[in-house]
């Protein structure tokens, strides 16, 4: 591998999307991966079969990593893992409320045993609450916090479309575990590195953070308005009279004079009184909505972008993930890169930082037990009885 986390080995229990992706985020900055799996494998691998026989999720998060299958509950395993861990930088997980007690592998345990081990833990709401024994999926994390409510229509609520509770979490994981291993490589404290954990929920109130403020100081529950903004207007999508659907929007007072005078030719509206603040706008939105579609619904999609583009509006087209496939800014930038899968190759985007000069190692999706075999020679283990006592 190449990449600053070179040299840096990351052992994981995880399943689903938040802990997958925080590793894998390590694994592009070019750590070593070793997940570990039941021998059943994590679930996610079965979500569907589209990525020849093998999950889209599975696919996305799991690429460049080593697949080690051992039984937990056995003492084969635990003496296989806590060799492992012997060696490793960090130890990621993201199990079920309790399992990583039982399993003694909790951060406790692992500070006990592995005292230099950076570890992270990954869970649903937290330590200590009402809450902590709950499981929790993207989409309940999201409904509990109330992103849900602030997506849709009013009266609809909605999941945003990404698993976005799974995504930042890992983010913010992988932020902590790489502050957490520079620390221990500065020497600048005497102590071991220490544990860390994220909840999902608690990241979700973070990216509600615009919302909550709002609300904590108005009393007022911002309702959802689709493609708009509750801060903001105009900023929506609209039909073209060529089928497609632009996307424009304005962000200050500034922009706005341009939106009305140089894009619509409606120095009426940049004159109004009654839309001269952004709070004016909100409340005028439907009017604004409704003269914007007319406008709009006369242009085709080039001459709208092109228009907005000279008056300085941002704007977008409103694609679908088809689309997104053969955007000629991916194109045009080379984002695209072959991966092997179990069952054949695939496409996958290069992960967004761009490091100059050190290409991001685009590894493979494993088979399950793949690498097994392997790790278990270089731990000085026989490779046999996998799961047994």
């Amino acid at each position: 591998m190449t990449g600053p986390l070179a040299g840096v080995t990351v052992v994981s229990v995880e399943q689903a999307v938040s802990a997958p992706l925080c590793t894998r985020a390590l694994g592009d900055l070019g750590a070593r991966v070793i997940k570990v799996e039941a021998p059943g494998g994590d679930f996610t691998r079965y979500y569907d079969d589209v990525v020849h026989g093998l999950a889209a999720h599975f696919v996305w998060v799991n690429r460049g990593k080593e697949s080690l299958i051992l039984d937990l509950k056995s003492l084969h395993g635990t003496r296989v893992l806590h060799r492992l861990l012997d060696r490793a930088d960090m130890f990621v997980s993201n199990l079920a409320p309790g399992a990583a007690a039982k399993l003694e592998v909790s951060a406790a345990d692992l500070a006990a045993r592995h005292p230099e081990l950076i570890t992270m833990e990954i869970d649903g709401y937290g330590p200590g609450g009402p809450l902590s024994h709950k499981r929790a999926y993207d989409l309940l994390v999201q409904a509990e916090a109330g992103a849900c409510a602030i997506t849709g229509l009013p009266g609809e609520p909605a999941k945003p479309g990404p698993p976005t509770a799974d995504v930042c979490t890992g983010l913010y994981a992988a932020l902590s575990i790489t502050a957490l291993l520079y620390e221990r490589g500065s020497a600048r404290t005497g102590s071991s590195p220490g544990a860390a954990s994220v909840s999902m929920f608690d990241t979700m109130t973070e990216l509600m953070g615009y919302a909550l403020t709002y609300t904590r100081h108005t009393g007022v529950d911002q309702q959802p308005v689709g493609m708009g903004s509750p801060a903001v207007a105009p900023y929506g999508a609209y039909a073209t009279a060529d089928g497609h659907t632009v996307v424009l929007g304005t962000t200050n007072d500034r922009e706005w004079q341009r939106y009305a005078r140089d894009l619509l030719g409606r120095p009426d509206l940049a004159e109004d009184p009654g839309l001269a603040t952004t709070a004016d706008r909100v409340a005028a939105r439907d009017r604004l909505d409704a003269e914007i579609a007319r406008w709009c619904a006369a242009h085709t999609l080039r001459d709208i972008q092109t228009a907005a583009d000279t008056a300085g509006i941002g704007n977008a087209r409103l694609n679908t993930p088809s689309e997104v496939l053969t955007h000629p800014q991916h194109a045009a930038r080379d984002r695209w890169r072959e991966i092997g899968t179990p069952g054949g190759p695939t496409l996958a985007p290069l992960p967004p930082p761009v490091l100059e000069g050190r290409p991001a190692p685009m590894g493979d999706v494993p088979a399950l037990d793949e690498h097994t075999a392997a790790i278990l020679r270089e731990l000085d283990f026989e490779p046999t009885n996998l799961t047994g006592s």
